[in-house]
């Protein structure tokens, strides 16, 4: 009788646990940056709401041998991110607080992540 309680119980915990919600798997909020675009003029792109954790190597320079890195990124996002000087979360790295203020345009980067740390 006990035994038959108890797989009872441990069932209903199991039951209860598989179907609570689960995190969102995504930072609240943008994270942005800037870079030069192949006419030489200065572009802004904005990520809202990124995946994260995750490394995101960014599209427009990911190529170190055809552009500048982007500059100035600016995480205004619910969680940390680290940023890269090379692409694929590689290279040289900084750490930007959750809503912080934008960086400098001298902080160059071609990756970053997304950290799961608010």
């Amino acid at each position: 009788m006990r035994l038959r309680h108890t797989v009872a119980a441990a069932l209903g915990a199991l039951a209860l646990v598989v179907t609570l919600p689960t995190s969102a798997s995504a930072a609240t909020g943008d994270f942005s940056y800037k870079y030069v675009g192949l006419d030489g003029t200065p572009q802004s792109v904005t990520l809202h709401d990124p995946v994260s954790p995750g490394c995101v190597t960014l599209a427009e320079v990911a190529d170190p041998d055809a552009s500048e890195p982007a500059f100035a990124p600016h995480n205004d996002t619910d969680v940390w991110v680290m940023v890269f000087t090379e692409p694929d979360c590689t290279g040289d790295s900084w750490t930007l607080r959750p809503h912080g203020h934008p960086a400098t345009d001298r902080l160059k980067l071609r990756s970053v992540y997304l950290t799961d740390r608010h």
